[in-house]
């Protein structure tokens, strides 16, 4: 077949070279300003004349097309016949029959999917790639199929004979390269399954179930592309009824971030022991997170919620808003203040609230559910609302609809945590299992005996067992007795009862914190608090809003 009636479309790297090729070639351009001024000097008109060299043009193309590496076919035709394959394709894939279809001839081609792309190749007069494609050697090869013009021959005859266009197929073997990125691969994805590990590992791997909430919680890591980031959330029961809840994001992404998310959380739960207010322990943290990492810094939001306010208490560190819907269907975003996030340093953070009434429901979350980078970050606020608007059912259903509503897909470019909680609207019969009741305290020493009085009848009716009506008693004496002698007004006297336990607390105006201590024989005090320590499954003291001190202490019920 003469081959120089062909004209190739070539891409773009292969006339790059073919025309370096022409440059160094060319006699014309040897003595064209291309040889260096010091040695130009030198040469005089008897310096021998350059050889003779065959222009491109000149050179045999199947000369050239037998000895490259690559392996070369070329079809013609709107049948794709087969008009030549060069050395490196038969010994690669054997002998093939020439004038034959190309499904035929070349049924190799089918595997990487390239009949498709010839017909592309030939309407559209461009050349077409496909990179990397597996064939049935088990090579790896880039395919370039390039549209070529036979200027000898004429039009389609309608028969499937030659009309003058035809495609070169020019496949270069890339196996070395495609193993090369799969072991990268293989690599990256151990690298992202070990801080993953890591990130679920760091993360409760139970919620802790309090006595008033109902809470569930998930986490979503970012998709294959994306390494694991720093998202984070916890449940503490503080003792007394009360629950802490937190949930946090630090930025950047990998083991890194994972491991200081790790420390993090384990520094909430040690400073949710002291029972401290939320902007307390975000100032905690604040110092703690600049001295893990300067350059690291995190958002985080922490809340209390206590049974006998109906309400959270919060301080945000740079965290999205916390959302609450009542029973209603209604959604209130929580309102500032939202102070810097955590490791900035230099502010002084505030705690606000917002009402969980019974039937109420919040959720906690961060930036990966609501932000996306075709969107104002509000806008993805808003459309949580709306979807948590119409979220009903138990905190597990709440947070897998949540998340389908937001698009969240195992591929999703970000890491996404949520914590729903929920304050049950308890009737009937199950009403009867949580109970409340309060007394305050006037007066002298006369208050003892009256809320001793109080506290057996409140346990009578709630019918305690005897053993546990006496125990309640007599904690009850001991801590009033210890808010009389070292407290200040107002004292108030609170019982409450629940499903798993009864709370005893007692509050007044002082804020010294009492201690266990131990007391000598001789001591006329000191035995207050040991005595209840000793009886009570549970017991404990905090500071108050506006001053003042809860002590408290809780029986576990046996379930029948």
């Amino acid at each position: 077949m003469n081959f120089t009636r062909w004209s190739a479309r070539l891409p773009g790297t292969q006339r790059r070279a073919a025309a370096r090729t022409d440059t160094a070639l060319s006699p014309d351009r040897r003595a064209d300003g291309s040889v260096p001024a010091a040695r130009a000097e030198q040469l005089t008109d008897e310096a021998p004349p350059a050889p003779d060299v065959p222009a491109v043009d000149e050179l045999p193309v199947r000369d050239v097309l037998d000895r490259v590496p690559a392996l070369v076919a070329l079809l013609h035709g709107p049948e794709h016949r087969l008009a030549y394959v060069n050395d490196a394709y038969v010994a690669a894939f054997g002998r093939r029959d020439l004038g034959a279809r190309a499904r035929d001839a070349l049924p190799e081609l089918d595997e990487p999917g390239l009949f498709p792309l010839l017909d592309q190749v030939q309407r559209s007069g461009r050349p077409r790639t496909l990179k990397s494609r597996k064939a049935p050697d088990g090579r790896s090869y880039t395919f370039t199929c390039t549209p070529v013009t036979d200027t000898d021959a004429g039009t389609d005859d309608g028969r499937g004979g030659r009309d003058g266009r035809g495609v070169l197929v020019f496949a270069t073997d890339v196996t070395d390269h495609a193993e090369a990125a799969g072991r990268l691969r293989a690599s990256e994805r151990s690298q992202r399954e070990t801080a993953v590990t890591l990130q679920r590992s760091l993360l409760p791997q139970k919620l802790e179930e309090p006595d008033d909430l109902r809470v569930a919680a998930t986490y979503h890591p970012g998709g294959t592309e994306a390494a694991v980031g720093g998202d984070w959330y916890d449940v503490i029961t503080l003792g007394g009824g009360r629950t802490a809840l937190v949930i946090g994001d630090v930025m950047g992404r990998g083991v890194r971030a994972a491991a200081v998310m790790g420390q993090l959380r384990t520094a909430v739960r040690a400073y949710a022991r002291l029972d401290l207010p939320p902007h307390e322990v975000l100032q905690l943290l604040d110092g703690l997170a600049a001295e893990i990492d300067a350059n690291q810094i995190a958002t985080c939001v922490y809340a209390i919620h206590d049974p006998n306010e109906g309400r959270l208490v919060y301080a945000s560190a740079g965290h999205l808003p916390i959302l609450v819907r009542d029973e209603n269907g209604t959604v209130r975003r929580a309102d500032e203040p939202t102070g810097p996030p955590l490791g900035t340093g230099g502010w002084i953070h505030a705690s606000g609230s917002i009402a969980l009434p019974p039937g109420a429901t919040a959720v906690l979350y961060t930036d990966g559910l609501v932000e996306r980078r075709d969107e104002d970050l509000d806008e993805g606020i808003a459309a949580l609302e709306h979807a948590l608007s119409g979220a009903v059912g138990t905190p597990q259903v709440v947070c897998d609809r949540l998340i389908r509503s937001a698009g969240v897909t195992p591929a999703h470019d970000d890491d996404v945590a949520v914590l729903v909680l929920q304050h049950p609207a308890r009737r009937g019969a199950e009403a009867e299992l949580f109970r409340n009741a309060a007394l305050e305290l006037l007066g002298g020493v006369e208050a003892a005996p009256r809320a001793r009085a109080f506290a057996s009848g409140v346990l009578t009716s709630w019918r305690f067992p005897a053993d546990l009506h006496d125990l309640g008693v007599l904690a009850t004496s001991e801590l009033v007795a210890n808010s009389l002698q070292h407290g200040t007004p107002p004292m108030r006297l609170r019982l409450r009862r629940t499903d798993r336990r009864l709370i005893i607390e007692v509050t007044d105006g002082d804020d010294h914190l009492p201690r266990r201590r131990r007391a000598e024989p001789g001591d006329e005090s000191g035995r207050g608090i040991a005595i209840v320590a000793t009886i009570a499954s549970n017991w404990g003291s905090r500071r108050t809003p506006g001053g003042g001190k809860a002590v408290w202490c809780e029986f576990v019920l046996h379930k029948p």
